[in-house]
């Protein structure tokens, strides 16, 4: 037995109790112990299943069985050892860096929220909701990009997907304001008040102006805003992106995003999403003609093309003359009042001006929406987000968000740290004591 190749046990999982007792109490392995082939599966499929319990059923077809209880503690050793090394110094550990010794051509920073379901997770099995149950999430894109830069604006017309009517106010009701105005009579089918040069534009093939993306780094957290604006920092630094010529920051317009970037990324570029912007002046069209769909069209279009050419300064003299023609919205004024909406309009452009350059950043070919962090979010959600969902708070939903970005990054993140994890290269021992262990020696 002491002869044997441990390498021919790098595949197995040893069940607990029963047959292999003797042989296990002889080489010396815990009931809990698995080998790294099979962590590996469990940690990957942990990431991309709809739940522990379905990732057992996908580990079965593997023939590999375990219980949806020893999933879980495996999320939660290589969740909490990945948000370590997110948290560790990047000039002691490099083990997530990229093997580059080049800054990217451009480095560009996403960010947003999300949210997911919590439970308290010392009062036994079942719901047991903090507060309401939900509980905010920070999510983080870095991605490494090649772009290209123009003399002039290489798009200074709108895609044609900001003109057409249902796709924008599908936009705009349920993506842009924290409550949305109500919903008016069906807007126009076709842009019938747009005039023939805007027509023309729309036919033209336009340049392809936007980024490529090479590379992309997933970060997410429980963690405040500010803890959070630490670790992008420090995976920012292992990426290299400080040292980058040309750097983008894009968010939204919640005052976290760029208090963390007037804060820790001053120097990159500030974009605010283009689409958040369009979905406000939508909303402020329909307010100054709420009995006219056609003409709230026709001033959508008048306005979002400001915003979009950057002429946001006379898209606010001209919301504002409205303002003073409606009035100031009394202090109870409701959510759908058109007043509160015009002002809540321009405030919102007002504090994000200077964020909305957007006919520069084409031709510094620079993103204008937050299409990829968006994107990025709907992929986090179908893992951690869902009415069945429940996660203990904060250390089970800190680990699945970790198991979660890894799997999502494009750098092999989550492969390169099981690769690197400290210990026996085919069997790793707890890091603590069971439980049971603890009790025999007190």
């Amino acid at each position: 037995m002491d002869e044997w190749n441990f390498k021919s046990w790098s595949v197995l999982v040893l069940p607990v109790g029963g047959t292999f007792s003797p042989l296990r109490e002889r080489l010396g392995f815990h009931a809990r112990e698995l080998t790294p082939i099979v962590v590996r599966k469990i940690a990957v499929l942990a990431g991309e299943a709809r739940s522990y319990k379905r990732g057992v059923i996908a580990l079965k077809e593997a023939d590999v069985a375990v219980s949806t209880k020893t999933v879980e503690r495996v999320v939660h050793d290589i969740g909490g050892e990945l948000a370590a090394r997110r948290d560790s110094d990047p000039k002691t550990d490099d083990a997530l860096a990229l093997k580059s010794d080049r800054p990217p051509e451009l480095a560009i920073i996403e960010c947003d929220g999300g949210w997911i379901r919590c439970r308290h997770p010392d009062r036994g099995p079942g719901v047991h909701p903090v507060g309401e149950g939900w509980r905010e999430t920070k999510v983080a894109c870095l991605i490494r990009a090649q772009h290209q830069t123009f003399e002039e604006d290489p798009q200074p017309e709108p895609p044609e997907c900001f003109c057409d009517p249902h796709h924008v106010a599908k936009l705009a009701e349920t993506e842009a304001l924290p409550v949305a105005a109500p919903v008016p009579q069906d807007p126009p089918a076709s842009p019938d008040a747009t005039d023939k040069t805007l027509e023309e534009a729309l036919t033209k093939q336009p340049i392809d102006w936007r980024p490529k993306r090479l590379v992309r780094t997933v970060l997410a957290s429980m963690a405040e805003a500010k803890e959070f604006g630490k670790q992008m920092q420090r995976e920012a630094k292992r990426r290299l992106f400080f040292d980058s010529q040309d750097k983008a920051f894009l968010g939204d317009g919640l005052p976290w995003n760029w208090s963390l970037w007037k804060e820790r990324f001053s120097e990159f570029t500030p974009i605010l999403d283009f689409i958040h912007a369009l979905s406000y002046v939508f909303l402020a069209a329909k307010a100054v003609f709420p009995d006219s769909p056609a003409n709230a069209w026709s001033q959508y279009l008048v306005w979002m093309r400001g915003c979009w050419q950057g002429e946001v300064n006379q898209v606010l003299e001209e919301l504002r003359t409205w303002q003073q023609k409606f009035g100031q919205p009394p202090a109870d004024a409701a959510d759908q009042d058109p007043r509160k909406i015009l002002a809540r309009t321009i405030t919102y452009l007002e504090n994000n001006h200077a964020r909305m350059k957007y006919d520069e950043y084409r031709r510094q070919g620079l993103p204008v929406t937050t299409a990829w962090m968006e994107s990025l979010v709907k992929e986090m959600n179908y893992r951690v987000k869902g009415t069945e969902m429940w996660w203990n708070d904060p250390e089970g939903a800190e680990a699945i968000l970790q198991i979660r970005a890894a799997g999502l990054s494009e750098d092999e993140r989550l492969a390169r740290h099981l690769d690197t994890r400290p210990g026996s290269p085919f069997i790793r021992p707890p890091k603590t004591p069971r439980v049971a262990d603890k009790k025999i020696k007190s």
